[in-house]
């Protein structure tokens, strides 16, 4: 019966293009490789490699065998870094609950790091608001949360505070704010702001309640496109998630007179105080403290 071992073997001369080359990668002599591919051969009763040419080359049954080859070995590959995670009691599932307004670049790029130091870990992204954050790490919904810095924090969670993230006003080019070069407070307020606010019609702290008339949300993409449809309003958005469309003229950057310098507000990584931290989740503590850097 056919092993591993031998299946790699033919994946390699497949891929490498000779028996000798197959034998150096798996620290054989070439012998021993053609050994194994003619055992593999017997075994699956076809002929892999038409043999009468100088360089040996797959036959039809061998194209269509090497496809179910390769997938087995990948298997293989998964399981035993599988078993190596469990082995070093890294963690199955890790879930981060953020702000819609923490998907920076940053973030994937981070996250694709830890997936090359722990391929075996899952995670999950819970999108919510800020103020649903913090209850879901304590309620251990989320191993991690990433939130606006909330000024009456509870006890229960770790905050680490990890930067600013930049927020802009803007406004559709169609909308009366657009035209105006300096926007002081008399010209805001009879506008209506779009605004984000949480669970149970929770504010948050950092944003500010600027115009009489309000609308509601509890994401900051799904007031971008509100934006984006119509002169329905104006809202404070991060910057990054609008720079686009500023730059593409699709949404104006209101001047705002009382922002001396771009409105930044705090933001806070949490973990529960309660929660025992595996390589995995440490890890990835450690490589979100640089989410805004």
């Amino acid at each position: 019966m056919y092993n591993i071992e031998q299946l790699k073997m033919f994946a390699y001369a497949v891929e490498l293009g000779s028996f000798s080359a197959s034998a150096r990668r798996l620290g054989k002599v070439q012998s021993a490789v053609s050994q194994g591919i003619g055992n593999l051969e017997i075994d699956f009763n076809t002929t892999l490699f038409d043999r009468s040419t100088r360089k040996p080359t797959l036959t039809r049954e061998g194209e269509q065998i090497y496809k179910q080859v390769k997938a087995i070995i990948m298997q293989v590959e998964d399981l035993n870094v599988m078993v190596n995670a469990i082995n070093d009691q890294q963690e199955g599932l890790i879930r981060i609950a953020l702000d819609d307004s923490l998907l920076v670049p940053n973030l994937s790029r981070i996250l694709k790091e830890f997936s090359s130091h722990f391929p075996a870990t899952e995670v999950e992204l819970i999108a919510c608001t800020t103020t649903e954050v913090n209850p879901f790490v304590q309620q251990e919904k989320a191993d991690i949360g990433l939130m606006f810095t909330d000024l009456a924090f509870d006890v229960g969670s770790e905050p680490c505070f990890i930067g600013h993230l930049p927020f802009v006003a803007v406004c559709h080019p169609n909308h009366p704010l657009a035209c105006v070069p300096e926007a002081k407070l008399p010209d805001l307020l009879p506008h209506r702001q779009l605004m984000l606010r949480g669970d149970k019609g929770k504010l948050m702290d950092q944003f500010p309640l600027i115009a009489g008339k309000v609308w509601w949300s509890n994401s900051f993409i799904v007031i971008k496109e509100m934006l984006l449809g119509s002169d329905i309003g104006w809202a404070y958005l991060p910057e990054h998630l609008v720079r686009d469309e500023i730059d593409k003229k699709q949404l104006v950057e209101i001047n705002i007179a009382f922002d001396h310098k771009t409105w930044s507000p705090p933001v806070d990584l949490i973990l529960s105080k309660t929660k025992n931290k595996g390589p995995a989740l440490k890890w990835l503590e450690h490589g979100l403290k640089s989410l805004l850097d």
